[in-house]
């Protein structure tokens, strides 16, 4: 999926090696490619023999089939199909994709509509979307024209179906990139190799431990707007993990800076100090979609939010010329734990 929201990147710590280990340690194999209009990149840890062509191949089938369901880029998707309806409509559709508008539904309802995957009409107005147009900052006028084809409430969600309620356009790239992390953990456990981390695009999931026995270990970025650095490293154990933030992706008109992250409640890009934000979940797709839902709400709302519903959220705060750094009560507890562990 071309035009996805840009994530602050992960640098994923030891995920360049092809093997590692001597005569009795596991193989470590890596399966990368393109996919969703970016790339992957999967680690697996086994004392097995794989069939590398074979699990890429599969991999590769998975990926493909969640594309086909939830792109917006591919004209014969199931969304593609739907966003195509008319209003009143009956589109029937693969449960995948109600699962993941269902866990849209839920986050949009948990942050007050801040999470809205109809959000695509306002994206596009503010010079974010997929077509390349001259930026200029929309009128108060335009706003309200968009906001009025923004909305879950326009949603009807059935058993098998979707309708829509008025004109409508669904977009999943604040999702679907977990989801399909999701997907393909699961395929490599359900194989017996249990032991793995995929990313898909920045979003991530860890299930097992790594060559060494130990927790997956990930480097989150620096919000810096030139260079690269590491901000902070988390472990990751049986988990999914997210990071939004928007200072890569922004727009500069006579000397003020917008955000690509528009508030779907004010059809407006977001002002507040919170630089990223890094969720952990053991769905990826909840990660995901939570770290958006964060970023728009900001650290004060955000951290609500995620101490409402146990998140481990790390936030990566603008103060000053520098950062500061918040951490969930239930980041606290997550990391504690391994700390515990590992004496």
């Amino acid at each position: 999926m071309g035009g996805m929201r840009l994530l602050a990147h992960l640098v994923l710590i030891g995920l360049l090696a092809i093997t590692i280990g001597g005569c009795d340690g596991p193989d470590v194999v890596i399966l990368d490619g393109p996919t969703m209009g970016t790339t992957y990149r999967i680690k697996v840890v086994t004392h097995q023999k794989i069939d590398e062509q074979g699990l890429h191949q599969q991999i590769d089938e998975v990926l493909e089939r969640v594309n086909q369901e939830m792109s917006t880029y591919i004209p014969d998707s199931e969304l593609s199909r739907f966003n195509r309806s008319l209003p009143g409509q009956q589109v029937h559709v693969p449960g995948s994709l109600i699962d993941v508008l269902e866990m849209s539904g839920r986050i949009h309802r948990l942050s007050d509509g801040a999470f809205d995957v109809t959000v695509g009409p306002l994206v596009n107005l503010w010079g974010f979307g997929p077509e390349v147009v001259p930026y200029q900052v929309p009128t108060d006028r335009d706003i309200a024209e968009a906001r009025r084809q923004v909305g879950m409430d326009r949603l009807v969600i059935g058993e098998g179906s979707l309708i829509k309620k008025a004109d409508l356009y669904v977009d999943l790239s604040s999702i679907a990139k977990g989801y399909a992390a999701d997907e393909v953990s699961q395929l490599l456990e359900s194989g017996g190799l249990g032991n793995h981390l995929v990313e898909i695009g920045g979003e991530l999931k860890g299930r097992g431990t790594n060559e060494r026995g130990k927790a997956w270990v990930i480097a989150v970025e620096k919000p810096i707007d030139v260079g690269r650095a590491i901000h902070d490293t988390l472990p990751l154990a049986n988990m999914g993990m997210a990071t939004s933030g928007d200072y890569r992706n922004f727009r500069e008109l006579d000397g003020v800076r917008y955000s690509h992250t528009i508030d779907p409640r004010t059809g407006r890009p977001i002002t507040h100090d919170l630089a990223s934000v890094t969720v952990l979940h053991e769905s990826a797709a909840l990660a995901d979609g939570f770290a958006t839902a964060i970023d728009v709400l900001g650290p004060e709302a955000g951290m609500l939010l995620a101490e409402s519903q146990d998140l481990p959220v790390l936030f990566i705060i603008k103060s000053g010329d520098g950062f500061e750094e918040r951490r969930s009560a239930s980041l606290i507890d997550y990391l504690a734990q391994f700390e515990r562990g590992s004496e």
